[in-house]
Order: structure tokens, then sequence, then C-alpha cells
């Protein structure tokens, strides 16, 4: 009799007990567990195909094929554009896309190699999908990115507004395309190269760069940029990481905490500024 009076009580406790809240995590997952994270999702993803408007130019097709995460939230959200790294459009990049998702944003991930594969297709190795992203045109990939912003800004759930940020090759990528559309709200660069002076005199968005202190290779190219985009009054604002390396936001795990801590400060200083500069009026 007691037993069966404590396994009601416990039952009556459990149906009575709120359900714990999911939280959400505080940043991207890393390298390793993106795939989890991403079937794990509350969020609604999708795969699209984005039209170019122009045709196809010099083997290029006309659609660029991307992944798309919308967020729950009930007015108009921004666009930010996810421009992946060398290795192609990983899960990784995806799970980034859904991170930010989670933050209020529709975040689309194109592939940026849509149609150059073997038979037209995206390469499914990794060192073919790094040597046809090295011998990519800015002038091509800038079409592809002002397609896919435009696209998503047309959304009926967009405020209109898009920004970009990219990683690596993709980080240079979204450096260099604030240079090439008018009309980009914002542009974030995780440890990407530098433009020339000749882009940066194009550039009109405000950007922000975010950098690990032990990666000389990118962190070379900042002090001209900086003093360009200072000389010609752009809005560059600039966070290079103590111990961290290239790469810190996918290896989290990486350089003895340093990467982590660069990631998590990082993360929240890249939902400032875009907050700043696509949420506003």
């Amino acid at each position: 009799m007691v037993r069966k009076l404590v396994i009601g009580l416990t039952l009556a406790l459990a149906l009575a007990w709120p359900a714990p809240i999911r939280e959400e995590a505080p940043l991207p997952a890393d390298a390793e567990g993106a795939v989890d994270r991403l079937a794990a999702t509350p969020r609604h993803g999708e795969w699209v195909e984005i039209s170019e408007g122009q045709g196809a130019s010099g083997g290029w097709h006309d659609k660029v094929r991307a992944w798309i995460s919308y967020p729950e939230r009930a007015t108009r959200a921004p666009v930010v554009v996810v421009i992946h790294e060398i290795f192609g459009l990983t899960d990784w990049v995806r799970g980034v896309a859904d991170q930010l998702a989670g933050a209020g944003y529709i975040a689309i991930a194109p592939d940026l190699l849509t149609g150059l594969g073997p038979d037209r297709r995206t390469p499914s190795e990794r060192q073919e999908a790094v040597r046809l992203i090295r011998g990519l045109r800015i002038e091509d990939v800038a079409r592809r990115l002002t397609a896919v912003g435009r696209f998503g800004a047309a959304l009926p759930a967009s405020n209109g507004k898009f920004g970009v940020i990219g990683f690596c090759w993709g980080g240079g990528t979204a450096f260099a395309y604030a240079g090439y559309e008018p009309n980009l709200a914002a542009a974030a660069v995780y440890y990407g190269a530098s433009p020339d002076e000749r882009a940066i005199a194009r550039i009109t968005a405000p950007v922000a760069g975010f950098y690990g202190s032990e990666d000389m290779r990118v962190n070379s190219t900042i002090p001209a940029a900086e003093a360009e985009m200072q000389r010609l009054g752009l809005q560059f604002e600039k966070h290079i990481y103590e111990g961290a390396g290239h790469g810190f936001l996918r290896q989290q795990l990486g350089r003895e905490g340093a990467n982590l801590k660069a990631a998590e400060s990082a993360w929240s200083a890249t939902l400032a500024f875009f907050g700043k500069h696509l949420e506003s009026k």
C-alpha cells in the first residue's frame, strides 16, 4: 500500500512539475559537434536554389544551392549570409547558420562551389574543394553573394537588411565583398586576410574583424587595412584574442583553452555588432 502511494505521488509530481526548458547553447558547435547539434535543433532549416539572375558565365551555373535556417520570432528578421571556409559548405558552416537563427537571424549559407565540381556537382573531396576555391574570382563570388543576400532580403519574413559573416577564406571574402555590394549593412570577418587599398576604397558597410593572436599570416594584413579604413573614415572594429590560433571558432578545444575563450568573446561581440547594424531602423 505504501509503495503504491509513493508511486502515485511520484507520478503526480512529475505531471505537475514543468518540463525542463531546453537552453540554447551560447556558441556554435565545434567541428566535432556540428552534426549532433543540427540534428537536435528546434528550428526549421532547408535547402534552396537561388538564381544568380545573369545566367551561366565562364562555366558557372545560374543557380546557387544554399542552406537556410529560420529563427523563431514574431517580427521580421534581418538576414546574415554565412560564407564558408576554404573547405566548402560543411556541416559546421550549416551549424553556424543554425546558431545565428537561434539568435534571431535568417541565416543563409551558400555553396559557392555549386556546379563547379565533376559533372557540375559540388566536389565531395576536401582537397578538390580547396583547389577549386583557390581558383575562384572575387567578382564571380560577389555576384553569387549578392544574389543570395537579395534573395534573403526579399523574403516575407525579412526586414530587408542583410549582412555577411565569413571564416578563414570566407572571412577574407566577407571583407573584400564589402567593397562590391553597396546595400550590405555589415560584414563580420573571422580570421580572414584583409583586402588591398583598391578594394577598401569601395567599402561602405561597417566591418568587424575577429583574430587569434597566434595567426600572423592573417594578422600581418590588418595594420595596412586598418589604417586605410581610418583614413577613409570607414567603420572598422578589430578584436585580437591572446593565445588563440587560426580557426578558433571551429577548433574550440585548441590551444589550451585560448580558442574557447576567444570563441566566447568573439561570438558575443558578433551578435552585438549585428544587433547594432542589422536590427536598427
